[in-house]
């Protein structure tokens, strides 16, 4: 499956999460209902995937989570916070490069809209 097919999916399955729960809750809430929804999917889905970093050729003594890891090809990126702010579409960007994977959603479920908190990132596409 291509990675605008997987990002379809996901968008309509943001949008069932957000239409069943509404805005406010903890991120750890929708992470775990979007999961669900995209597995209900048929979709291989990841939660809390570490990822090391590695520095200089050296791997560090740590690294990140990325919150889903869909077909292995999509990061979800999930926050509930007043308003995003530009580290953390940063922040996905720089997930996207350090696993070198091509596209990833930044999504924020603390909004009137859920069409203002979807945001689609791609590297090198």
């Amino acid at each position: 499956m291509l990675e605008n097919d997987i990002s379809y999916k996901i968008r309509g399955a943001i949008y069932d999460v957000y239409n069943g729960l509404g805005a406010g809750l903890l991120e750890s809430v929708y992470v775990a209902a979007l999961e669900w929804e995209l597995i209900k999917q048929g979709l291989d889905v990841k939660r809390e995937v570490p990822v090391p970093v590695y520095y200089k050729d050296v791997k560090l003594d740590l690294g990140f989570r990325i919150d889903l890891l869909v077909e292995n090809k999509v990061i979800i990126e999930v926050k509930s916070v007043e308003k995003l702010a530009e580290v953390h579409h940063k922040q996905i960007l720089t997930y996207l490069k350090i696993t070198e994977l091509k596209l990833g959603v930044l999504v924020n479920f603390n909004v009137a809209r859920i069409n203002d908190g979807i945001f689609r990132k791609v590297n090198g596409l």
